[in-house]
């Protein structure tokens, strides 16, 4: 990677990725919390991406007893990415009238909840790392995906695109991945040392 002076920003750092743009705003020194403002290839603000920063000393998530939603609403996975900690799990709500039929052929997470309304019995736990790209076997338009990382720090871009981590002071690792990189794409990764504000762009 070839680091440079980006905007003229005397902590600026210019990063080579694959065909994406970020930008990241570190937050204050000591474990204040880390601002994240994620941007795309053209620089608009990108929804819905997952950012996870693996500590220097290497936290693993323990995701049991995290249970989350992701339901389904106007034939429409909602929300249409849920970031969990392995371990945890996901619920799927069926909020429409008509039935949906849920389900993933990842290798992340493969599972199938045939036909039903209203609430599934159980949660489908997700317990390795990757990406699960879900759909409905009835509604061919609905698409989903669920992200699960090794590490208790994650966390999904808002509608701007930006979000706040609770991290440690220390050198890490921030890994980012959106569903436009599929789930066979790595996460774009970059180094992290909490502190003084600084800014990092990752440009392909």
């Amino acid at each position: 990677m070839r680091h440079t002076t980006a905007c003229g920003h005397p902590h600026g750092q210019w990063l080579t990725a694959a065909g994406l743009a970020w930008l990241l705003l570190s937050g204050a020194a000591q474990a204040a919390p880390q601002a994240f403002t994620v941007l795309n290839e053209t620089g608009q603000p990108l929804p819905q991406a997952v950012v996870s920063v693996i500590t220097a000393k290497g936290e693993k998530a323990n995701g049991a007893g995290t249970v989350v939603d992701m339901g389904q609403r106007n034939r429409q996975f909602t929300p249409t990415v849920v970031a969990v900690p392995v371990g945890g799990a996901v619920n799927f709500p069926n909020y429409d009238t008509v039935r949906h039929h849920v389900y993933s052929f990842s290798n992340t997470r493969k599972f199938e909840i045939k036909l039903y309304s209203g609430t599934p019995a159980a949660p489908v736990v997700f317990d390795k790392p990757g990406t699960a790209t879900l759909g409905c076997n009835i509604h061919d338009g609905m698409i989903g995906y669920i992200h699960v990382v090794d590490t208790p720090f994650y966390g999904v871009t808002d509608a701007q695109g930006r979000l706040t981590l609770d991290v440690p002071a220390g050198d890490h690792k921030v890994r980012i991945w959106a569903p436009a990189m599929g789930e066979a794409a790595p996460p774009v990764e970059f180094n992290l040392r909490t502190g003084p504000a600084a800014t990092y762009r990752v440009k392909g």
